[in-house]
């Protein structure tokens, strides 16, 4: 496919723009640690949940909605809708705290909130293990899609896809470190929310498919329609598998990469970069409001086109034979879909696209370096490293892990199966996760036994004798194995020492009954940890009411966007009421939250 001189100029101009303000925040990033990874902490709410919105619009997030509707239904996606339950729990419990540590990165929390030698141990290892390992293979997954992106839309080799598609993103995220990121994301984020529109009405109206009417009627697609899983009708063990399953257990209990229980990784880095709690606490609202109700059915409309256009593997395979077959997957029918896109929007689209790759990848890497230097190099190789040491082997590790995602990448096959391995991985972790924040028994011999047991059950199930076990029943078994094992861990070890415990209260102050045992001990001493000017009722049950109250207005929102393409008037009606009479109810409820101004 041929790109016109308007498509060069729309790209071109993107990068141009993405270039400028590197140069042009790269002025005052390298003052220092702070600076270049966190923005001096005084970035707005809507400028970091734009950002958190953008990471998360990756080049193989398309390509992965398009594999989970052909394979599984519209209903296929709650696999990832029910991790809504996650994010707002983040937005309401644990935001505020994690800007009230005052941190520098998240795995600065291990030595925060743990104490000796197993609290170094958890910090290092879980430095290497998040922030370079898991990470790379973060970045890999979404390099994958611009590898299938290059070669369908373009018959570009893998290697001069990974070339054009790193060059611009390293050196905008080299020079001006987070706000760089910050301020591209802004852009990207509206160049690829523009795409998707746009690409989603012409798919439509292409004659192949023939307009939103027939493509709802068509007996290839009717049957993937359902939002809601037919019980009477769907299979029992996919419905297990994308519903129940991830409604009922995944989202508490899995740590996934920007859905983490008690929140993490790239969005604590933009919780702890925002100008105070409020803004935390806004800006990741505001992410969890766009990412899900907001993105996802222009998506969900190609997809279901795709169906019509390529019915199966083999018609895929025919169109684009001088693909490698093992990366012709269901996924790759997004980026087939693109190639029937008209000079100008094939343009917005391809500059769209090279958007959410170079989103999510700037995000990575600047995460992952900030944890390259705070938590491995400052913290065990040199702690009197200088602020221009610490800039300069942040731009480096940047580099670095780049490179190391695009040779990853270059060994995949599919964006869905790297997301099933990643969730194995993580299964059964996110409950202590969560308890570390509210019960003072967890300890870091909790946190080590979780991972040490969920990345063995996911090794079992992936390399051992698995048999015909399903994912799903795997899924729970793994959760069930690493919760138990870590709750044991945390009551029969020692537990975290009373000076640590008390200190991270007074800091944090996390509120809640888990922490009576401490602060009855220490009131018994006469030493004063609950803020003065604060009441000693927590906050908690609040919080959980919020994020009840918005998981179900956003969950309406998803309903009234589908039924509304559907045709559904009265139903989008009742939908849009629901999340009109939740959103009236819930600023009632967070007026009872303490946060800072």
């Amino acid at each position: 496919m041929q790109l016109r001189p308007i498509d060069w100029v729309i790209i071109l101009t993107a990068f141009a723009v993405y270039l400028l303000i590197g140069f042009i925040a790269g002025k005052s990033a390298g003052k220092n640690y702070e600076s270049y990874f966190l923005s001096g902490r005084t970035m707005p709410w809507w400028l970091l949940g734009t950002s958190m919105v953008a990471t998360t619009f990756a080049a193989d997030t398309p390509n992965l909605v398009a594999g989970i509707v052909r394979r599984n239904g519209v209903f296929g996606n709650w696999v990832w809708w029910a991790l809504l339950l996650t994010g707002t729990s983040t937005v309401f419990l644990f935001a505020k705290l994690w800007r009230r540590s005052g941190m520098l990165t998240d795995i600065e929390f291990y030595e925060l909130r743990y104490s000796g030698r197993s609290a170094a141990f958890l910090r290092g290892f879980r430095a290497v293990y998040l922030g370079v390992f898991f990470n790379i293979l973060v970045m890999a997954n979404v390099t994958l899609a611009a590898i299938k992106i290059g070669g369908v839309m373009f018959g570009m080799d893998p290697l001069q896809t990974i070339a054009l598609a790193s060059v611009v993103t390293l050196a905008y995220s080299m020079a001006g470190g987070l706000t760089s990121v910050l301020l591209t994301d802004l852009v990207q984020f509206v160049i690829a929310m523009v795409g998707a529109i746009w690409a989603a009405v012409f798919v439509t109206g292409l004659p192949e498919v023939g307009g939103l009417k027939r493509l709802l009627a068509d007996p290839r697609v009717s049957p993937k329609l359902d939002i809601i899983p037919d019980f009477a009708t769907a299979p029992s063990d996919l419905v297990t598998a994308v519903f129940l399953v991830p409604l009922l257990v995944t989202w508490w209990s899995i740590y996934y990469p920007g859905a983490e229980p008690g929140g993490g990784g790239y969005v604590a880095q933009r919780l702890l970069a925002a100008k105070n709690e409020k803004h935390a606490v806004g800006a990741c609202l505001f992410f969890n409001v766009m990412h899900y109700a907001v993105r996802p059915w222009p998506w969900i409309i190609v997809a279901l086109a795709s169906l019509m256009v390529f019915p199966d593997l083999a018609s895929l395979r025919s169109k684009f034979p001088h693909l490698d077959p093992k990366i012709i997957q269901d996924d790759l029918a997004y980026p087939a879909m693109m190639t029937f896109l008209p000079p100008g929007l094939m343009g917005i689209m391809v500059a769209s696209l090279i958007a959410a790759y170079m989103s999510t990848m700037s995000t990575q890497v600047n995460y992952g370096s900030s944890i390259v230097v705070s938590d491995l190099y400052t913290r065990f190789i040199n702690p009197k490293a200088t602020d221009g040491q610490q800039v300069w082997l942040g731009r480096i590790s940047t580099v670095l892990l780049m490179l190391a995602s695009c040779a990853l990448a270059l060994q995949m096959q599919d964006a869905l199966s790297n997301f099933n391995l990643m969730m194995e991985v993580g299964a059964g972790t996110g409950l202590v996760l969560i308890l570390r924040w509210f019960w003072w028994r967890i300890n870091a011999q909790a946190e080590i036994v979780a991972m040490v047991v969920s990345f063995g059950m996911a090794a079992f199930w992936r390399f051992g004798s698995a048999g015909e076990v399903s994912e799903a029943r795997r899924m729970v078994i793994g959760v069930a194995v690493t919760t138990i094992s870590s709750i044991l861990a945390a009551v029969l070890t020692t537990p975290t020492t009373e000076a640590k415990l008390r200190e991270f209260y007074k800091r944090v102050q996390p509120g809640g009954k888990g922490w009576s045992r401490v602060l009855e001990a220490a009131e018994h001493e006469r030493i004063q940890m609950q803020e003065i000017g604060w009441s000693k009722r927590s906050d908690i049950v609040p919080g959980i009411i919020c994020t009840i109250l918005a998981s179900i207005a956003i969950w309406a929102l998803i309903f009234a966007g589908g039924w509304a393409i559907y045709g559904k008037w009265v139903h989008a009606a009742s939908a849009v009421a629901v999340a009109a009479l939740c959103g009236w109810k819930l600023p009632g409820q967070m007026s009872r939250l303490r946060i800072r101004d």
